[in-house]
């Protein structure tokens, strides 16, 4: 099974070098890509007596956390550093049109060539592309970096499910936890609702049926319940008790038909719409204008990405305030992984054991960061900490529904095809709640995009 996801998700081509060309094989076939994705590693050890310590990432948010937190780390300009003797280059590049991956990629099936300074260290991955990147040896075992499961016990479980590869070996470590809430808008709470209160909002939101009930009342008073049929699509596959793909073949989750047919209703009714999430009309609804009730997202969603520091936004005033809503669920993350022939193992080490385990530090980041860090001691005793608030939420402690929903979170059904099929099932659905195309033709849709994606699938 290993060989075959590896196979299926590291699929470069001679052309472009790539790791993951997601759905093309090369002049070999995927056997000759499997053997330029794992074949040529094993000669590649960690060593520790680099004098450059390059890392890849996507954004500023590991690289703000090194440089307010990372007791050692000097900062030198935008993207270098140093770390006592060992210089720290960042490798910054963006998502957008997957040019992280591409480039992470390219980089990766050269490591074995390049020179020591040029190698990568330590590279991030997100929930959605971690099992492509762990069930290969370009990421070391954990373990061989001499951390061990006591130092690791703080840490949620899920943490690190997402990064342990198919033969059950750790691949990586995270500093953050991202259990999500529903986040409502309080004014429209009390216009509607009677109440702001988060314990009476949630007799309003605690199941879907109940939800659905709520979204009536709101546009009835002028509001949509939420901006975007998108914005529950998370809360419902997260809650699947099957995988997208099985032996092969591709199926869609029960619960993820469940949140086809709700929002369907919901979109007919006036009560969502079917913007794209990031886009300007789904962001409307972070000003009170935009008559938006909630949304649905983890601590990084609320303290950094709906406008809380524009001045007249909801956030800016602190006019949020959160519930648990109707499921539990997650919503991204970041991990750290170390890159097989990199010859910073030692510095690596601390930096994973500083940033992810010592107490002292989780809680500075949460103090001055707002971020719900990857620590259960730490989270559960600010929870309870009553000079702990949010300004954003109005003055309230989200931290104890954070806290019970990242327990309740359930893993076993990711797989290694989740971010492809997840964005080609929303684009298809689109269609349909927007009266282009009926149920079965999304769905059409939805399994030829997938199949284009990854020709070794089909349902």
């Amino acid at each position: 099974m290993k060989k075959k996801i590896v196979s299926a998700l590291l699929c470069a081509t001679m052309l472009t070098g790539m790791l993951a060309g997601c759905g093309n094989t090369d002049a070999n076939g995927t056997n000759g890509t499997q053997q330029a994705a794992t074949g040529n590693t094993e000669k590649v050890s960690a060593s520790d007596d680099g004098k450059v310590l390059n890392i890849y990432c996507w954004n500023e948010e590991f690289k703000s956390r090194i440089t307010d937190h990372y007791p050692d780390y000097k900062e030198v300009d935008a993207t270098h550093g140093k770390i006592g003797d060992v210089e720290v280059v960042w490798n910054i590049t963006p998502s957008d049109d997957n040019a992280y991956q591409n480039n992470l990629d390219t980089t990766l099936l050269n490591q074995n060539d390049a020179q020591a300074d040029d190698k990568i260290d330590l590279f991030l991955v997100e929930a959605d592309n971690a099992l492509k990147y762990v069930d290969t040896d370009y990421t070391m075992p954990i373990k061989d970096l001499g951390i061990t499961d006591e130092d690791l016990s703080k840490q949620y479980q899920y943490t690190k499910d997402i990064v342990t590869d198919s033969n059950g070996t750790l691949k990586g470590v995270s500093w953050q936890g991202c259990p999500g809430v529903l986040f409502y808008n309080r004014e429209a709470a009390k216009e509607v609702l009677g109440t702001d209160d988060p314990d009476e909002v949630q007799k309003y939101v605690k199941d879907w049926d109940t939800f659905n009930d709520t979204a009536k009342k709101m546009k009835d008073a002028g509001y949509k319940m939420t901006s975007s049929a998108n914005d529950t699509y998370r809360v419902y596959s997260n809650n699947v008790t099957t995988k997208w793909v099985t032996d092969g073949k591709v199926s869609v989750d029960d619960n993820i038909m469940k949140w086809v047919d709700d929002s369907k209703k919901l979109v007919d009714a006036g009560e969502t719409g079917t913007f794209d999430m990031w886009s300007d009309d789904w962001s409307k609804g972070f000003y009170p204008e935009g008559k938006v009730f909630c949304y649905f997202g983890p601590a990084w969603l609320v303290n950094f990405s709906m406008a809380a520091d524009t001045e007249g936004s909801i956030g800016h005033d602190g006019g949020w305030g959160a519930a648990q809503g109707p499921q539990g669920f997650f919503w991204g993350g970041t991990w750290i992984c170390a890159a097989k022939g990199t010859d910073n193992a030692g510095l690596i080490k601390d930096i994973m054991l500083k940033m992810t385990t010592d107490d002292d530090t989780m809680k500075d980041i949460v103090v001055k960061d707002d971020d719900f860090v990857n620590n259960k001691t730490v989270m559960e005793a600010m929870a309870k900490d009553s000079s702990y608030s949010s300004k954003i939420l109005g003055g309230q402690n989200p931290l104890g529904m954070y806290c019970a929903g990242v327990e309740s979170l359930d893993l076993s059904n990711i797989c290694s095809y989740d971010q492809g099929c997840n964005e080609e099932f929303q684009k298809a659905m689109k269609n349909y709640f927007e009266g282009k195309a009926t149920k079965e033709d999304a769905l059409d849709l939805f399994y030829k995009g997938v199949e284009e994606k990854y020709p070794e699938l089909s349902h």
